[in-house]
């Protein structure tokens, strides 16, 4: 676990920066990001979720801001308003009786697109790379999944009863971790992202650089919205903490991955939950915990959301490292993709672990040279099963995942029917 901040402490989502003259493609990597959140969008765009207009304990004052014509300044000329540019905005979608993914996403997008508008004809095309990565260049490129934004709509939402008000933050999010993004595919020498060119790949590595410099620089931007919209500077200062925070989360579990693949001996089960924990659950616990702090002043409340969303980003996690082995075989028949990638996740790590001598000499000799090959995919599957890798996995998952809705339930703010759907993605997500 991470050891530096327990899951109720603040951390905040966010990226890192990352150096040298070039890409370096890293072997045996766990550098993954949760793909089981497709299943999120999916699950969540189905639900009907009614939120009262208000519900559950609210703090003496209402962090909510004022309903009234706010000022469009930001801090930063023409943050608040889209010129004209080549690409067409979303449309901010209605009041509507329900939280529709849908919706909450195409907000969040109209929203980032008020930032990464073009400032000024010389600098128009660093805007024109950050939108190209974003998926937002109006070229119909799939785009990414928008979870974590979409998670601390929906948090915000089950307190305040609406999700308005906290898009400015879900913006800052969602460019945060397409930021770190960026300077992921720059370390990993990755020249693809979404089935078109990494920005890298297109511009060069030092024009990449500079784009996700540029993206955590407008994160920091669109959280001085949230002033402009009417939230108190001291709720602001306080999550671009909790920003800041989680950005040096990452760094550090960036750094335990990027050595421990260098390494010749293999992290340990222990080191590998304090890694996903850094890189991934940090993360989601963010997103989450930046809604609760939006939404409500009780520090006992907002602890509660981030532990619910600490637990919540171990669980995706895991059950990623679980579906990379066996999910894919069981979908579509294919090899087990994780292993014949070589990637280090947790059923590898702790079949090293407790295999007998047998079976961990074979399996070091497999891993050795390349990695598992063809048919050797498939024994290294039987070894794992046979030390008991997947059982783990799987009841790790299932442990972090019924964590996660303890402490929800301990939040005691949820409306019932909340309450219930969110328990519907999760365990929808959480296969395992």
């Amino acid at each position: 676990m991470y050891p530096a901040r327990s899951p109720g402490a603040r951390t905040d989502e966010g990226a890192r920066r990352s150096a040298g003259s070039g890409p370096r493609s890293v072997a045996g990597r766990s550098n993954r990001r949760v793909t089981t959140a497709s299943i999120v969008r999916s699950v969540a765009g189905r639900l009907t979720l009614r939120v009262p207009r208000s519900f559950g304990r609210r703090a003496p004052e209402s962090p909510s801001p004022p309903r009234r014509v706010v000022r469009q300044a930001t801090g930063y000329r023409g943050l608040a308003c889209l010129p004209d540019c080549r690409y067409h905005a979303l449309e901010m979608t209605t009041a509507q009786p329900v939280l529709d993914a849908a919706a909450l996403i195409a907000d969040t997008e109209r929203e980032i697109l008020r930032v990464v508008a073009n400032h000024d004809p010389s600098t128009a095309g660093v805007y024109e790379m950050i939108r190209y990565h974003l998926g937002l260049d109006g070229s119909g490129a799939p785009a990414g999944k928008r979870m974590r934004p979409l998670l601390g709509l929906l948090a915000y939402a089950s307190i305040a009863g609406e999700y308005r008000p906290a898009l400015p933050g879900a913006a800052a999010v969602e460019l945060g971790h397409n930021f770190s993004l960026v300077h992921d595919d720059i370390e990993d020498g990755d020249r693809e992202r979404r089935h078109r060119p990494t920005v890298w790949a297109l511009h060069g590595v030092a024009q990449a650089i500079n784009t996700g410099d540029m993206l955590f620089s407008l994160s920091r931007m669109a959280l001085h919205r949230l002033t402009d919209l009417g939230f108190s500077d001291a709720k602001v200062l306080r999550l671009m903490r909790l920003y800041d925070e989680t950005c040096v989360a990452l760094c550090e579990g960036q750094y335990i991955d990027i050595a421990t693949s260098e390494a010749d001996d293999l992290m340990s089960v222990d080191l590998y939950f304090d890694m996903i924990g850094r890189k991934t659950a940090a993360l989601i616990a963010a997103s989450i915990e930046a809604g609760a702090l939006l939404a409500s002043d009780d520090d006992e409340v907002i602890a509660r959301y981030r532990a619910f969303g600490w637990a919540l980003g171990l669980a995706f996690q895991i059950n990623d490292d679980l579906l990379g082995i066996w999910g894919a075989e069981r979908s579509t028949g294919k090899e087990a993709t994780d292993i014949a990638r070589r990637k280090k996740t947790l059923p590898v790590i702790y079949a090293f672990e407790h295999a007998g001598p047998e079976d961990r000499e074979r399996l070091a000799a497999l891993y050795r040279n390349g990695g598992p090959k063809g048919h050797d995919v498939a024994e290294v599957v039987v070894i794992l099963e046979r030390t008991g890798a997947r059982d783990y996995t799987r009841e790790q998952a299932r442990r972090r995942r019924d964590e996660a809705l303890a402490e929800l339930d301990a939040a005691g703010v949820v409306e019932p029917e909340a309450r219930a759907r969110l328990e519907e993605i999760i365990v929808s997500v959480i296969s395992a």
